[in-house]
């Protein structure tokens, strides 16, 4: 039996050093060593030798198995130093490779047109505000001298969550919270998402509005002349045409609409600007007495001007966009292409 266990053990030494991979090595454990292994085999079998000599051969074969077993830890750690080494061979970085380019992510057109108005009106002495995009009825509409028959309160043209909730259709309703909040003098804009039942080649459902409130002593239309004409031209560039319209909204008294020159035609005339030469761009006024008694300002002593701008009509009107759907579709290749 004895001679079993020493030509067991030279076979499985011959076999040891011939292995070459991890692979073959666990194979080889689990041929020799395993609960159905050769040398469990042999400890099986020592109900068939004598008693008295039991003792000395289980120690004999638990001696080969322990050198077979250090021989297998000393091969494991040299063939996993080979592999480590063979994956660090293919998987070699070259550090002095160029490397390669990556796409780099930017701002939306509609925030870029964003920062620019607002970065325009910050060097012109404004402060921006932000209010809630949930808004009542009567930030939304009430305060700002809106009726309760008009149009703009119908449920087909606004999104009402509730009887008295309302997604904001304007962020005009920022600039009654910040005549209750702020004492005169007062001169912030608004930026933010606004919600209309709208859409069309130049209107959809959500959009972004810009709008501005001058509230101080002796403001008056010479006063919102010379503030549009100079903050056009800053966005525009000074050669800019840009005329005044009389309008009519509830919050302002007298009410104007601005014009500049249509980008896409230079004032020659084309089909975004139906041949007039100028495209449409904000909506202004005097604030309306009304609108700063509602919000505890004495409209005696005190007036005031709003301006407010459809952003995503300014952003593809600057950026020549055919049409403002294109804003909202998240095409990579569009986006990419507006610098």
């Amino acid at each position: 039996m004895e001679e079993n266990v020493k030509t067991l053990e030279m076979e499985a030494l011959k076999e040891l050093v011939k292995i070459e991979d991890l692979k073959e090595l666990s194979n080889f454990k689990v041929k020799y060593l395993g609960k159905q292994g050769l040398f469990t085999a042999l400890l099986r079998g020592m109900k068939d030798i004598p008693k008295e000599e039991r003792p000395q051969f289980g120690a004999l074969v638990n001696s080969s198995r322990e050198k077979i077993e250090n021989v297998i830890k000393e091969t494991e750690e040299r063939l996993e130093a080979l592999e480590l080494e063979r994956k660090l061979t293919e998987q070699k970085i070259d550090i002095t490779e160029p490397a390669k380019n990556t796409e780099k992510g930017q701002i939306h057109p509609l925030y870029k047109v964003m920062n620019k108005l607002m970065e325009a009106c910050v060097e012109m002495g404004f402060t921006v505000v932000d209010g809630p995009e949930i808004e009542t009825d009567y930030y939304n509409f009430e305060a700002l001298n809106i009726p309760k028959d008009h149009p703009a309160r119908d449920m087909q043209d606004s999104f009402y969550l509730a009887p008295n909730l309302i997604m904001r259709s304007q962020t005009s309703a920022m600039q009654i919270r910040a005549m209750e909040a702020m004492k005169p003098p007062i001169k912030i804009v608004s930026p933010g998402r606004t919600y209309r039942a709208d859409s069309d080649a130049t209107h959809s459902p959500v959009f972004h509005q810009f709008e501005g409130l001058v509230v101080d002593e002796n403001i008056s239309m010479i006063d919102l002349k010379a503030l549009l004409t100079k903050l056009l031209k800053m966005l525009f560039g000074e050669k800019t045409q840009i005329r005044f319209r009389p309008s009519f909204f509830p919050f302002t008294e007298p009410s104007v609409e601005v014009d500049a020159t249509c980008p896409m035609c230079g004032g020659k005339g084309c089909a975004r600007c139906k041949g007039s030469g100028f495209m449409e761009l904000l909506g202004a006024g005097m604030v309306n007495p009304k609108v700063l008694e509602n919000c505890g300002i004495d409209s005696k002593k005190y007036s005031g001007l709003a301006f407010g701008f459809g952003v995503d009509r300014f952003a593809i009107t600057e950026y020549k966009v055919p049409s403002i759907r294109m804003m909202f579709e998240n095409d990579i290749k569009f986006l990419s292409q507006i610098k």
